[in-house]
């Protein structure tokens, strides 16, 4: 629990500008700052920088469900 706590004082590490944010999404075990959620929304998919966000967005991966 104390590292939980610690974790959120400080922030999180965004997965496609890889900067500490202190608000943002989680997708899957992933966490989005919002600055970049915003971006990756109103970006054009025939713009350059969309092809960055899904190469920073790769790095997701599923979580294993375990039963």
């Amino acid at each position: 629990m104390g590292m939980l706590m610690a974790k959120k004082h400080i922030g999180e590490e965004c997965v496609i500008c890889e900067q500490t944010k202190w608000k943002g999404i989680y997708l899957y075990t992933s966490f989005i700052c919002t600055d970049c959620e915003h971006d990756l929304i109103s970006t054009d998919t025939s713009n350059p920088k969309y092809k960055y966000f899904l190469k920073q967005l790769r790095k997701i991966t599923n979580p294993e469900i375990f039963s």
